[in-house]
């Protein structure tokens, strides 16, 4: 879990990847982290436009994967 907290923190502001243990994958810009959560402003891809002003809270212990930009370079 210490691991994605500082990745999080290392992208925050940025467009990520992050696919979590159930598979399910979201696309957004990581607005928050803290020591539980991370909190996504879904976009409708990496350099599109947002679905809103509303974040996804994803918890950290759940992240399966996660990516960097349009990349998608596994970290």
């Amino acid at each position: 879990m210490q691991y994605y907290f500082d990745i999080c923190n290392r992208y925050k502001g940025r467009h990520v990847h992050i696919t979590d243990l159930c598979g399910r994958k979201y696309y957004g810009k990581i607005v928050h982290v803290d020591q539980h959560h991370v909190y996504l402003q879904p976009t409708s891809d990496f350099g599109g436009y947002g679905y809103g002003f509303y974040t996804i809270p994803i918890a950290l212990a759940a992240i399966g994967g996660f990516a960097l930009g349009a990349a998608f370079f596994w970290i």
